[in-house]
């Protein structure tokens, strides 16, 4: 009876963990900014949990690449909002918001690769050395994708060379929109071919905690169960998702920092970290290629979805077709943007990323964040650009050496080559 107990307040806990910080979101009450960051960030933990185990649970009916596009689209929908909105009023006030749209954009994608994916390829490894010490060398040193993730791969690597005109713009417009949409659309198609796995019994004894027991049940109670709590994890993060990027813009605008750093790195980092503390407990489950595919999934998304909708929405406020504007610093910052991505993308084009590769990603994203917080603005440019060209340099030497793995990761991801064998195996 006590242990029955123990494994009902573990999927309780999530919700106790919620409820405080939507019901400070909904009802208004004066608090300290640093108390609501508190309280919401509790909740947002809360909604991560169930997203990672209602990510599990589903993935027997709709296939694993399906369910962890769904968990990185459900994850982002805080960045979508402060994006929406930030579009909007810049359709009204182009000066002053069109900026802010996109440095929350651009920080958003920047911070999901070089703290994102290296945090979870980091954390991936560290548990498979603590947790199997009797792993293959080759594993212990880089997170391995499956071949079906090479869809993934081929489609970020199709949405980061079409960022790569972002820098030679104005604007972005309704033109964007349409090709980003299409490119999302024709990834969810190839990517509803990874059906789910047919040994359920294998999948059931590498869950653990809640989904495990969960799993275990009846095939109805799993699947309601899944959706159910991606629901409520949706449900919670739109819910107290800007409340708490608010609260840590007002929590830093206190200390004198400036809106544009706070709206380019702030809001975002405290719209990510659902998904953060989502994948990094698939990774700590030992499901280090899962939790790297989620990430994939979400850079897609933000690429296509979180960038086409922004002139989207641009054109219906301002009730004008014209584009939203791009101001030089931001084409500078969608430069380095898009540099990232192309590295990122050379990075893992053999189907895996290394403990190498992820403290490049990590080291190369801490020394440009640092360097734009101290920098002179007379320099900021210089180190924009410069780092801009490192990436798609150390990106261009990577997928020489790598040309092959690259070609066989774009054909078989594109044409859905690899889906086709491991149906015929």
């Amino acid at each position: 009876m006590a242990v029955s107990a123990r494994r009902n307040w573990a999927l309780l806990l999530p919700v106790v963990a919620a409820v405080p910080g939507v019901v400070l979101r909904f009802s208004g009450a004066p608090v300290p900014a640093a108390l609501a960051v508190v309280v919401l960030g509790v909740a947002v933990v809360g909604a991560a949990f169930f997203l990672s185990w209602g990510t599990e649970l589903i993935e027997r009916d709709i296939g694993q690449g399906l369910a962890l596009a769904l968990l990185a689209l459900i994850a982002v929908l805080p960045e979508y909002a402060v994006d929406v909105v930030f579009a909007w009023k810049a359709g009204q006030d182009p000066d002053t918001y069109a900026p802010l749209a996109l440095a929350n954009m651009t920080g958003a994608n920047r911070l999901l690769i070089g703290i994102g994916w290296s945090l979870v390829v980091l954390a991936a490894l560290a548990a498979r050395r603590r947790r199997d010490p009797d792993a293959r060398p080759e594993d212990r040193s880089a997170v391995r994708l499956e071949p079906v993730q090479t869809v993934e791969i081929a489609y970020l690597a199709v949405a980061s060379l079409y960022a790569l005109t972002f820098a030679l713009r104005d604007t972005l417009n309704l033109l964007d929109t349409v090709i980003l949409f299409g490119i999302f659309a024709l990834y969810l198609v190839r990517v509803r071919g990874a059906e789910a796995d047919e040994d359920e019994d294998e999948e059931v004894g590498e869950l653990i905690g809640p989904a495990a027991r969960i799993a275990a049940g009846p095939t109805r109670t799993r699947r309601w169960a899944g959706i159910g709590m991606l629901v409520f994890a949706g449900a919670v993060i739109l819910a107290v998702a800007e409340a708490f990027a608010d609260s840590l813009v007002e929590a830093g605008s206190e200390l004198g920092v400036s809106e544009f750093l706070l709206v380019q790195w702030v809001a975002p980092l405290a719209s990510e970290t659902p998904e953060f503390i989502a994948v990094l407990i698939l990774a700590w489950k030992l499901r280090g290629a899962a939790a790297l595919g989620a990430l994939i999934s979400s850079k897609i998304n933000q690429w296509t979805l979180l960038v086409g909708i922004i002139p989207a929405v641009f054109a219906v406020s301002a009730g004008s077709l014209r584009g939203l504007p791009i101001d030089p610093l931001q084409r500078q910052e969608l430069f380095l943007t898009a540099g990232q991505s192309m590295f990122a993308v050379a990075l893992v084009a053999a189907g895996a990323l290394s403990r190498g590769g992820a403290y490049a990603l990590l080291g190369l994203f801490l020394a440009q964040f640092v360097l734009a917080w101290t920098l002179p603005p007379a320099l900021a440019t210089i180190e924009r650009v410069g780092l801009g060209v490192v990436y798609l340099l150390l990106a261009a030497g990577l997928l020489v050496i790598r040309r092959r793995a690259m070609w066989v990761t774009l054909r078989d991801g594109l044409s859905g080559r690899a889906l086709r064998e491991r149906d015929a195996a």
